[in-house]
């Protein structure tokens, strides 16, 4: 007998199709007496319908299946939880049960924000579960509109002819680095080449680390220092490295110009009041000692602290490959240095400490 996780797992399907088709991924299927009896897939571009959400396109299927628009004894399965619409469609169909995957907290009409099913003053009573194949559901939607974020991003931020910029999927398997990535390409001495960075922690953190890798690496190196409770971190991707642009002349990549392109980051951060102008503690690892230094004697009092990182964890080869895809992507590591062999970054417990000692100098 099919269980609640199998019919969850057809309206995976039905979702997954309707992302290949350009839709917002979410899937249902009506089952009566233990059979399936229709499906539905979101389908409100397509259909040019407002109303042609998976569980409306399911119920109308549903319908004209069963020769009857009530649904007497009709279980529904839906990936996402149901929105007020579809959550009054299922009330007016008299469904005996709703199960869906993942909730909605913007317009989830099952619990998230009100709970329709259970409104004392409507004639129906429709049982609800939500729960089911959760984690699966929501990553499918969380992978559907990073995507189309970063879709978005490409168009509004063209690539420049003599540079490359690596795709998306090739930093995809990296479970431990989960962050939301943030992008720059109009400095003063940027040249429209984009920027990678990271900026995590509160604003107002009673510490702010910027996070400088060396020759090879890039912001993965600082994973485990990311989250750390207290610490605000900033940590770019140098350009030619990580997720930034790579140009392809071996020319474009000296120290001195990746300083002044940081010094000019930091100054429009905190033009975008996003960054005090105050200290920072700098953070780097051994391959970027040099480079701290030039960084820091370019900036006097700027960066009172100045903290080697320390590499614990072992290797980690696929992560500092994942940047370059073949050599035509390696220019900055012909010009600054090769990708490092034996370097992964601090371990949780030393970016605790590091983390630690930071806000330390900065303590009140």
């Amino acid at each position: 007998m099919a269980t609640d996780a199998d019919w969850m797992a057809l309206a995976l399907a039905e979702a997954r199709q309707a992302a290949e088709a350009g839709e917002v991924p979410i899937g249902a299927v009506l089952v009566k007496d233990g059979q399936r009896v229709a499906s539905g897939r979101n389908a409100p571009i397509a259909l040019h319908d407002p109303s042609a959400h998976a569980e409306i396109n399911a119920l109308r299927a549903g319908g004209a299946a069963l020769g009857n628009y009530r649904l007497d004894g009709c279980e529904l399965f839906v990936t996402l939880e149901p929105c007020a619409m579809c959550a009054g469609a299922m009330l007016h169909a008299r469904l005996a049960r709703v199960v869906f995957g993942a909730a909605d907290p913007k317009t989830g009409a099952a619990g998230s924000v009100l709970d329709l099913f259970r409104e004392p003053r409507l004639n129906h009573r429709t049982e609800v579960q939500g729960g089911v194949l959760a984690a699966d559901c929501q990553a499918l939607l969380q992978a559907f509109f990073r995507d189309r974020r970063s879709a978005v991003r490409e168009a509004a931020e063209p690539l420049r002819d003599d540079a490359l910029r690596t795709p998306a999927d090739r930093f995809a398997e990296l479970g431990d680095y989960p962050f939301a990535p943030h992008h720059v390409s109009d400095l003063p001495s940027q040249h429209g080449w984009r920027m990678h960075y990271l900026d995590e922690g509160p604003l107002d953190a009673a510490c702010t680390c910027l996070c400088l890798h060396g020759p090879g690496e890039w912001s993965y190196f600082f994973r485990h220092v990311v989250g750390v409770p207290g610490l605000r971190v900033l940590a770019p991707d140098l350009i030619g490295f990580g997720q930034s642009d790579k140009p392809k002349r071996q020319a474009a990549h000296s120290v001195d110009w990746h300083r002044d392109l940081l010094l000019e980051w930091l100054q429009r951060l905190a033009q975008q009041e996003r960054l005090t102008p105050g200290p920072l503690a700098l953070l780097h690892s051994a391959g970027a000692t040099a480079w701290a230094s030039l960084l820091a004697d370019a900036a006097p009092g700027r960066f009172p602290v100045v903290m080697l990182a320390p590499d614990g964890a072992g290797p980690v080869a696929a992560a500092w490959r994942a940047p370059f895809p073949d050599r035509g992507y390696e220019a900055a590591l012909r010009a600054l240095g090769p990708i490092p062999k034996h370097v992964s970054g601090p371990t949780p417990d030393q970016a605790a400490r590091l983390a630690r000692e930071a806000m330390g100098y900065f303590a009140p």
